[in-house]
Protein backbone atom coordinates (compact mmCIF):
# COMPACT_ATOMS: atom_id res chain seq x y z
CA UNK A 1 0.00 0.00 0.00
CA UNK A 2 1.35 3.44 -0.85
CA UNK A 3 2.60 5.63 1.69
CA UNK A 4 2.01 8.58 0.01
CA UNK A 5 -0.63 10.88 1.02
CA UNK A 6 -4.46 10.67 -1.43
CA UNK A 7 -6.27 13.66 -2.21
CA UNK A 8 -8.57 14.81 0.27
CA UNK A 9 -11.64 12.94 0.68
CA UNK A 10 -9.75 9.91 -0.53
CA UNK A 11 -9.29 6.57 1.50
CA UNK A 12 -6.47 4.66 2.29
CA UNK A 13 -6.60 2.08 -1.17
CA UNK A 14 -8.32 -0.96 -0.74
CA UNK A 15 -6.02 -4.30 -1.38
CA UNK A 16 -8.61 -6.72 -1.51
CA UNK A 17 -9.07 -8.54 -4.50
CA UNK A 18 -12.84 -9.47 -4.22
CA UNK A 19 -14.02 -6.32 -3.08
CA UNK A 20 -12.30 -4.73 -6.37
CA UNK A 21 -14.22 -7.58 -8.55
CA UNK A 22 -17.86 -6.13 -6.88
CA UNK A 23 -16.26 -2.81 -8.16
CA UNK A 24 -15.52 -3.76 -11.22
CA UNK A 25 -18.53 -5.48 -11.75
CA UNK A 26 -21.03 -2.75 -10.76
CA UNK A 27 -18.79 -0.64 -13.29
CA UNK A 28 -19.68 -3.13 -15.70
CA UNK A 29 -23.08 -3.35 -15.37
CA UNK A 30 -23.59 0.91 -15.58
CA UNK A 31 -21.73 0.96 -18.44
CA UNK A 32 -23.01 -1.99 -20.47
CA UNK A 33 -27.02 -1.30 -19.38
CA UNK A 34 -26.43 2.48 -19.77
CA UNK A 35 -24.27 2.56 -23.13
CA UNK A 36 -25.03 -0.43 -24.40
CA UNK A 37 -27.50 -0.46 -26.99
CA UNK A 38 -28.52 -2.23 -30.44
CA UNK A 39 -26.56 -0.66 -34.33
CA UNK A 40 -29.58 0.56 -36.27
CA UNK A 41 -32.10 -1.01 -34.16
CA UNK A 42 -30.59 -4.79 -35.46
CA UNK A 43 -30.74 -7.74 -33.41
CA UNK A 44 -27.62 -9.56 -32.64
CA UNK A 45 -25.73 -5.72 -32.35
CA UNK A 46 -23.96 -4.29 -29.51
CA UNK A 47 -22.40 -0.96 -29.19
CA UNK A 48 -21.42 2.13 -26.96
CA UNK A 49 -23.33 5.49 -27.50
CA UNK A 50 -20.80 7.74 -27.17
CA UNK A 51 -22.74 10.30 -24.53
CA UNK A 52 -25.57 10.37 -22.50
CA UNK A 53 -27.90 11.61 -22.39
CA UNK A 54 -28.16 11.65 -26.63
CA UNK A 55 -31.19 11.65 -29.29
CA UNK A 56 -31.96 8.91 -32.35
CA UNK A 57 -30.23 11.28 -34.81
CA UNK A 58 -26.52 11.30 -33.25
CA UNK A 59 -26.76 7.53 -32.39
CA UNK A 60 -27.59 7.20 -36.14
CA UNK A 61 -24.91 9.63 -38.02
CA UNK A 62 -23.00 11.08 -35.24
CA UNK A 63 -19.42 10.18 -34.38
CA UNK A 64 -19.34 7.13 -32.96
CA UNK A 65 -15.32 6.37 -32.04
CA UNK A 66 -13.35 3.65 -33.22
CA UNK A 67 -11.13 3.14 -31.01
CA UNK A 68 -13.39 3.63 -27.68
CA UNK A 69 -15.63 0.63 -29.01
CA UNK A 70 -11.85 -1.17 -29.15
CA UNK A 71 -11.64 -0.51 -25.59
CA UNK A 72 -14.97 -1.43 -25.09
CA UNK A 73 -14.23 -4.65 -26.18
CA UNK A 74 -11.35 -4.70 -24.10
CA UNK A 75 -13.15 -4.09 -20.97
CA UNK A 76 -15.47 -6.48 -21.72
CA UNK A 77 -12.83 -9.52 -21.85
CA UNK A 78 -11.79 -8.09 -18.59
CA UNK A 79 -15.31 -8.91 -17.16
CA UNK A 80 -15.34 -11.75 -18.90
CA UNK A 81 -12.10 -13.19 -17.36
CA UNK A 82 -13.54 -12.81 -14.06
CA UNK A 83 -16.66 -14.70 -15.25
CA UNK A 84 -14.87 -17.44 -16.35
CA UNK A 85 -12.96 -17.52 -13.15
CA UNK A 86 -15.89 -16.47 -11.08
CA UNK A 87 -17.87 -19.27 -12.48
CA UNK A 88 -21.07 -16.47 -12.83
CA UNK A 89 -22.24 -13.83 -15.53
CA UNK A 90 -21.59 -10.22 -14.20
CA UNK A 91 -24.93 -8.87 -14.93
CA UNK A 92 -27.20 -12.25 -13.83
CA UNK A 93 -27.59 -15.46 -15.36
CA UNK A 94 -30.56 -13.84 -17.52
CA UNK A 95 -28.66 -11.65 -19.47
CA UNK A 96 -25.58 -12.08 -22.24
CA UNK A 97 -21.99 -12.68 -20.82
CA UNK A 98 -19.71 -10.25 -21.22
CA UNK A 99 -17.79 -12.29 -23.87
CA UNK A 100 -20.95 -12.47 -25.78
CA UNK A 101 -21.23 -8.92 -25.51
CA UNK A 102 -17.59 -8.89 -26.86
CA UNK A 103 -18.32 -10.69 -29.21
CA UNK A 104 -21.50 -8.89 -30.76
CA UNK A 105 -18.87 -5.31 -30.32
CA UNK A 106 -16.32 -6.52 -32.60
CA UNK A 107 -19.29 -7.61 -35.23
CA UNK A 108 -21.09 -4.54 -34.56
CA UNK A 109 -17.82 -2.27 -35.21
CA UNK A 110 -17.32 -3.62 -38.81
CA UNK A 111 -20.99 -3.34 -39.36
CA UNK A 112 -20.94 0.38 -38.38
CA UNK A 113 -17.54 0.64 -40.05
CA UNK A 114 -19.06 0.10 -43.41
CA UNK A 115 -18.39 -3.79 -43.37
CA UNK A 116 -15.08 -3.07 -43.20
CA UNK A 117 -12.34 -3.36 -39.90
CA UNK A 118 -10.23 -1.16 -41.85
CA UNK A 119 -10.03 2.97 -41.45
CA UNK A 120 -7.77 5.28 -41.39
CA UNK A 121 -5.78 5.59 -38.48
CA UNK A 122 -3.19 2.55 -37.74
CA UNK A 123 -3.74 3.91 -34.12
CA UNK A 124 -7.38 2.37 -33.90
CA UNK A 125 -6.52 -0.64 -35.09
CA UNK A 126 -3.75 -1.57 -33.38
CA UNK A 127 -6.09 -1.39 -30.14
CA UNK A 128 -9.15 -3.38 -32.03
CA UNK A 129 -6.57 -6.13 -33.07
CA UNK A 130 -5.14 -6.42 -29.27
CA UNK A 131 -8.60 -6.31 -28.33
CA UNK A 132 -9.61 -9.21 -30.40
CA UNK A 133 -6.88 -11.38 -29.70
CA UNK A 134 -7.70 -11.10 -25.78
CA UNK A 135 -11.45 -12.06 -26.98
CA UNK A 136 -9.73 -14.83 -28.98
CA UNK A 137 -8.13 -16.48 -26.22
CA UNK A 138 -11.25 -15.93 -24.04
CA UNK A 139 -12.99 -17.98 -26.41
CA UNK A 140 -10.62 -20.52 -26.69
CA UNK A 141 -10.66 -20.74 -22.61
CA UNK A 142 -14.27 -20.81 -22.52
CA UNK A 143 -14.93 -22.99 -25.69
CA UNK A 144 -17.47 -20.21 -27.49
CA UNK A 145 -17.13 -19.81 -31.02
CA UNK A 146 -15.84 -16.90 -32.66
CA UNK A 147 -12.43 -17.68 -33.17
CA UNK A 148 -12.82 -17.89 -36.65
CA UNK A 149 -14.08 -14.18 -36.72
CA UNK A 150 -11.32 -12.85 -34.59
CA UNK A 151 -8.32 -14.87 -36.57
CA UNK A 152 -9.81 -12.69 -40.13
CA UNK A 153 -9.78 -9.37 -37.86
CA UNK A 154 -5.76 -10.11 -37.05
CA UNK A 155 -4.98 -11.54 -40.71
CA UNK A 156 -6.53 -7.87 -42.17
CA UNK A 157 -5.05 -5.90 -39.61
CA UNK A 158 -1.77 -7.02 -39.59
CA UNK A 159 -1.50 -6.31 -42.98
CA UNK A 160 -2.07 -3.18 -42.04
CA UNK A 161 0.29 -2.81 -39.16
CA UNK A 162 2.86 -4.49 -42.04
CA UNK A 163 2.37 -1.78 -44.47
CA UNK A 164 2.48 1.38 -41.61
CA UNK A 165 5.55 0.58 -40.50
CA UNK A 166 8.47 1.36 -42.64
CA UNK A 167 11.61 2.46 -43.01
CA UNK A 168 10.98 6.15 -43.54
CA UNK A 169 12.21 8.37 -40.34
CA UNK A 170 14.11 5.38 -39.48
CA UNK A 171 11.70 3.32 -38.39
CA UNK A 172 8.39 3.48 -36.50
CA UNK A 173 4.69 2.72 -37.54
CA UNK A 174 3.00 5.59 -39.53
CA UNK A 175 -0.42 7.04 -37.94
CA UNK A 176 -2.56 7.29 -40.24
CA UNK A 177 -2.98 6.74 -44.08
CA UNK A 178 -1.83 10.77 -44.92
CA UNK A 179 1.66 8.94 -43.47
CA UNK A 180 3.23 11.97 -42.53
CA UNK A 181 3.28 11.33 -38.72
CA UNK A 182 5.48 8.25 -36.54
CA UNK A 183 4.30 8.20 -33.54
CA UNK A 184 3.69 6.28 -30.09
CA UNK A 185 0.09 6.20 -29.97
CA UNK A 186 0.40 3.65 -33.23
CA UNK A 187 4.08 2.22 -32.97
CA UNK A 188 3.84 1.19 -29.48
CA UNK A 189 -0.02 -0.37 -29.47
CA UNK A 190 1.66 -2.14 -33.02
CA UNK A 191 5.20 -3.43 -31.27
CA UNK A 192 3.08 -4.93 -28.79
CA UNK A 193 0.35 -6.98 -31.16
CA UNK A 194 3.76 -8.00 -32.76
CA UNK A 195 5.55 -9.19 -29.88
CA UNK A 196 1.89 -10.93 -28.71
CA UNK A 197 1.69 -12.64 -31.95
CA UNK A 198 4.65 -14.47 -32.17
CA UNK A 199 6.53 -11.42 -34.37
CA UNK A 200 9.01 -10.71 -32.04
CA UNK A 201 12.13 -9.46 -34.37
CA UNK A 202 9.14 -6.87 -35.92
CA UNK A 203 7.94 -6.05 -32.36
CA UNK A 204 11.83 -4.90 -31.02
CA UNK A 205 12.66 -2.85 -34.27
CA UNK A 206 9.43 -0.98 -32.91
CA UNK A 207 11.03 -0.56 -29.61
CA UNK A 208 13.98 0.03 -30.71
CA UNK A 209 13.00 2.79 -32.61
CA UNK A 210 10.81 4.61 -29.82
CA UNK A 211 13.85 4.37 -27.69
CA UNK A 212 16.13 5.80 -29.94
CA UNK A 213 13.79 8.58 -30.91
CA UNK A 214 10.94 9.38 -28.66
CA UNK A 215 12.62 8.55 -25.31
CA UNK A 216 13.10 11.57 -23.32
CA UNK A 217 16.56 11.70 -22.19
CA UNK A 218 15.76 13.25 -18.72
CA UNK A 219 11.90 12.63 -17.97
CA UNK A 220 12.14 8.82 -18.79
CA UNK A 221 8.83 8.96 -20.55
CA UNK A 222 8.30 8.51 -24.26
CA UNK A 223 7.50 11.91 -26.16
CA UNK A 224 4.28 11.80 -28.90
CA UNK A 225 5.79 11.23 -32.21
CA UNK A 226 8.08 12.78 -35.11
CA UNK A 227 6.02 14.86 -37.80
CA UNK A 228 7.27 16.01 -41.48
CA UNK A 229 6.31 19.58 -41.59
CA UNK A 230 7.10 21.34 -44.82
CA UNK A 231 9.96 19.30 -45.56
CA UNK A 232 11.40 19.10 -42.17
CA UNK A 233 11.28 16.13 -39.27
CA UNK A 234 9.78 17.74 -36.61
CA UNK A 235 9.64 16.08 -33.23
CA UNK A 236 6.65 16.88 -31.23
CA UNK A 237 7.32 16.61 -27.20
CA UNK A 238 4.49 16.14 -25.85
CA UNK A 239 3.89 13.65 -23.13
CA UNK A 240 1.03 11.14 -22.88
CA UNK A 241 -0.32 9.19 -20.09
CA UNK A 242 -2.02 6.16 -22.31
CA UNK A 243 1.47 6.29 -24.44
CA UNK A 244 3.59 4.50 -22.02
CA UNK A 245 1.14 1.69 -21.22
CA UNK A 246 1.68 -0.01 -24.38
CA UNK A 247 4.98 0.76 -24.56
CA UNK A 248 5.38 -0.66 -21.11
CA UNK A 249 3.03 -3.92 -22.12
CA UNK A 250 5.32 -4.24 -25.10
CA UNK A 251 8.76 -4.24 -23.38
CA UNK A 252 6.88 -6.71 -21.02
CA UNK A 253 6.15 -8.89 -23.59
CA UNK A 254 9.61 -9.13 -25.29
CA UNK A 255 11.03 -9.49 -22.05
CA UNK A 256 14.92 -9.76 -21.61
CA UNK A 257 17.34 -7.90 -19.61
CA UNK A 258 17.45 -4.37 -21.82
CA UNK A 259 13.93 -4.32 -21.89
CA UNK A 260 12.92 -5.26 -18.12
CA UNK A 261 15.54 -2.33 -17.64
CA UNK A 262 13.68 0.17 -19.05
CA UNK A 263 10.04 -1.61 -17.90
CA UNK A 264 11.18 -0.73 -13.97
CA UNK A 265 12.82 2.63 -15.29
CA UNK A 266 9.99 3.47 -17.03
CA UNK A 267 7.54 2.80 -14.35
CA UNK A 268 9.24 5.03 -11.72
CA UNK A 269 9.38 8.14 -14.17
CA UNK A 270 5.43 7.61 -14.34
CA UNK A 271 5.55 7.63 -10.56
CA UNK A 272 7.08 10.53 -10.54
CA UNK A 273 5.81 12.16 -13.51
CA UNK A 274 2.65 11.62 -13.95
CA UNK A 275 1.15 11.24 -10.49
CA UNK A 276 -0.52 13.80 -8.57
CA UNK A 277 1.10 15.57 -6.31
CA UNK A 278 1.57 14.15 -3.02
CA UNK A 279 0.17 10.79 -4.34
CA UNK A 280 -0.02 7.82 -6.16
CA UNK A 281 -2.37 8.79 -8.10
CA UNK A 282 -1.84 9.21 -11.98
CA UNK A 283 -3.38 12.31 -13.28
CA UNK A 284 -6.55 12.43 -15.46
CA UNK A 285 -6.19 13.78 -19.13
CA UNK A 286 -9.76 15.58 -19.74
CA UNK A 287 -12.76 14.43 -21.91
CA UNK A 288 -12.81 13.36 -25.89
CA UNK A 289 -10.11 10.95 -26.19
CA UNK A 290 -8.49 12.10 -23.23
CA UNK A 291 -11.22 10.59 -20.86
CA UNK A 292 -9.45 6.83 -21.72
CA UNK A 293 -6.02 7.76 -21.38
CA UNK A 294 -5.62 7.41 -17.77
CA UNK A 295 -7.45 3.40 -17.60
CA UNK A 296 -4.88 2.92 -20.53
CA UNK A 297 -1.95 3.08 -18.73
CA UNK A 298 -3.31 1.52 -15.58
CA UNK A 299 -3.97 -1.87 -17.58
CA UNK A 300 -0.33 -2.36 -18.46
CA UNK A 301 0.99 -0.73 -14.73
CA UNK A 302 -1.14 -4.02 -13.48
CA UNK A 303 1.07 -6.00 -16.18
CA UNK A 304 4.12 -4.45 -14.77
CA UNK A 305 2.54 -5.15 -10.80
CA UNK A 306 1.87 -9.07 -11.45
CA UNK A 307 5.41 -9.72 -13.68
CA UNK A 308 8.11 -11.51 -11.32
CA UNK A 309 10.69 -10.77 -13.77
CA UNK A 310 10.55 -6.93 -12.24
CA UNK A 311 12.29 -5.88 -9.11
CA UNK A 312 9.91 -5.92 -5.67
CA UNK A 313 10.09 -2.23 -5.28
CA UNK A 314 8.97 -1.70 -9.04
CA UNK A 315 6.08 -4.49 -8.59
CA UNK A 316 5.08 -2.62 -5.83
CA UNK A 317 5.35 0.75 -7.33
CA UNK A 318 3.28 0.14 -10.19
CA UNK A 319 0.49 -1.99 -7.60
CA UNK A 320 0.27 0.80 -5.59
CA UNK A 321 -0.26 3.76 -8.75
CA UNK A 322 -2.98 1.43 -9.94
CA UNK A 323 -4.72 0.79 -6.04
CA UNK A 324 -4.70 4.76 -5.42
CA UNK A 325 -5.69 5.85 -8.84
CA UNK A 326 -8.51 3.15 -8.94
CA UNK A 327 -9.70 4.01 -5.27
CA UNK A 328 -9.93 7.77 -6.51
CA UNK A 329 -12.30 6.85 -9.57
CA UNK A 330 -14.20 4.72 -7.27
CA UNK A 331 -14.73 7.55 -4.32
CA UNK A 332 -15.47 10.24 -6.88
CA UNK A 333 -18.67 8.56 -8.45
CA UNK A 334 -21.77 9.56 -8.18
CA UNK A 335 -25.15 6.98 -8.37
CA UNK A 336 -28.16 7.64 -9.99
CA UNK A 337 -30.37 6.49 -7.16
CA UNK A 338 -33.62 8.40 -8.23
CA UNK A 339 -33.60 7.31 -11.44
CA UNK A 340 -32.71 3.74 -10.08
CA UNK A 341 -35.59 3.84 -7.64
CA UNK A 342 -38.15 5.13 -10.09
CA UNK A 343 -36.98 2.15 -12.56
CA UNK A 344 -36.25 -0.23 -9.37
CA UNK A 345 -33.05 -1.29 -10.41
CA UNK A 346 -29.35 -0.96 -9.56
CA UNK A 347 -28.21 2.87 -9.44
CA UNK A 348 -26.33 3.69 -12.62
CA UNK A 349 -22.83 4.80 -12.11
CA UNK A 350 -21.00 8.25 -13.16
CA UNK A 351 -17.61 8.61 -12.81
CA UNK A 352 -15.60 11.60 -12.52
CA UNK A 353 -12.96 12.06 -15.79
CA UNK A 354 -10.74 13.76 -13.08
CA UNK A 355 -9.51 11.21 -10.76
CA UNK A 356 -8.61 14.55 -8.05
CA UNK A 357 -12.67 15.66 -9.03
CA UNK A 358 -15.60 14.01 -7.71
CA UNK A 359 -18.34 13.28 -10.89
CA UNK A 360 -20.47 16.18 -8.69
CA UNK A 361 -18.33 18.41 -10.09
CA UNK A 362 -17.09 17.38 -13.51
CA UNK A 363 -20.40 15.71 -14.39
CA UNK A 364 -22.78 17.79 -12.61
CA UNK A 365 -26.55 16.22 -12.66
CA UNK A 366 -27.76 16.56 -16.59
CA UNK A 367 -24.57 17.08 -17.90
CA UNK A 368 -23.73 14.99 -21.12
CA UNK A 369 -21.65 12.20 -19.83
CA UNK A 370 -19.17 10.28 -22.50
CA UNK A 371 -18.49 6.59 -23.23
CA UNK A 372 -14.79 7.18 -22.94
CA UNK A 373 -14.55 8.43 -19.01
CA UNK A 374 -16.72 5.81 -18.20
CA UNK A 375 -14.74 3.55 -19.91
CA UNK A 376 -11.54 4.81 -18.16
CA UNK A 377 -12.52 4.10 -14.63
CA UNK A 378 -14.14 0.43 -15.77
CA UNK A 379 -10.50 -0.12 -16.84
CA UNK A 380 -9.19 0.94 -13.87
CA UNK A 381 -11.15 -0.74 -11.41
CA UNK A 382 -10.39 -4.14 -13.72
CA UNK A 383 -6.64 -3.23 -13.63
CA UNK A 384 -6.88 -3.29 -9.50
CA UNK A 385 -8.86 -6.51 -9.84
CA UNK A 386 -6.26 -8.73 -11.17
CA UNK A 387 -3.85 -7.46 -7.98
Amino acid sequence: MSSQIEPAGVPAPSTDAAEWAMRANRAARSVTRSFGRRLWFLPGTHIGAVSLPNNIRESLSGPWHYWWQAHYVDCLVDAGRRELAGKSKFDGGSRPSAGRLASRLVTTIRLRNLLRFVNDYYDDMAWLALATLRLEKLAEETKKPGRRRNAYVQKCLTLQFDSASTDHLGGGTFWSTKRDFKNTPATAPVALYYARTGHTERAQQLVNWLNSKLLHPERGLYQDGLRISHGEVVVDGAIYTYNQGPVLGALLELGGKDNLRRAALLVDAVRSELTLPGTRVIRGDGTGDGGLFTGILLRYLALAARDVRLPGKTRETARSLVHSTAEAFWTGRREEKNQAKARREEPAIVFSFDPQRPADETYPAGTAVELSTQLQAWMALEAAATL
